[in-house]
């Protein structure tokens, strides 16, 4: 039962702020920010809320830069796949998928960091 409410209440906060990043997203120009405000920040917020409430909040510290870690290691993705793209001459998939070793390597390490820093 408690089960239950855990995901009702994960459905319910995560659709209202999805909402609200969603709409701001929206009403941004470029449109191109309605992507940055999609789903992944209001899920992150969501998550750590109910990670405060359910385990404290040392343990949404942490959660919180893994979080940190995970999307610096999307930019440092991101910011190579981009570089080798614009030249035009190499193929999408086999860039960003090569470059999917590069994001995990460097979440793994950044991960690592976090376990030897003390909070």
């Amino acid at each position: 039962m408690i089960l239950g409410m855990q995901m009702l209440y994960r459905f319910l906060i995560g659709g209202l702020v999805i909402t609200l990043f969603a709409t701001a997203g929206d009403l941004l120009r470029p449109k191109s920010f309605a992507g940055i405000f999609g789903a992944a920040p209001a899920l992150a917020l969501a998550t750590l809320g109910l990670a405060v409430l359910e385990r404290g909040s040392i343990y949404a510290a942490t959660e919180a830069r893994s979080m940190l870690v995970g999307a610096a290691a999307f930019v440092l993705y991101a910011g190579v796949s981009s570089r080798l793209l614009r030249g035009g001459t190499r193929a999408a998939s086999s860039v960003t998928i090569a470059n999917l070793g590069l994001w995990l390597l460097f979440a793994f390490f950044g991960w690592l960091l976090i376990l030897r820093v003390p909070m």
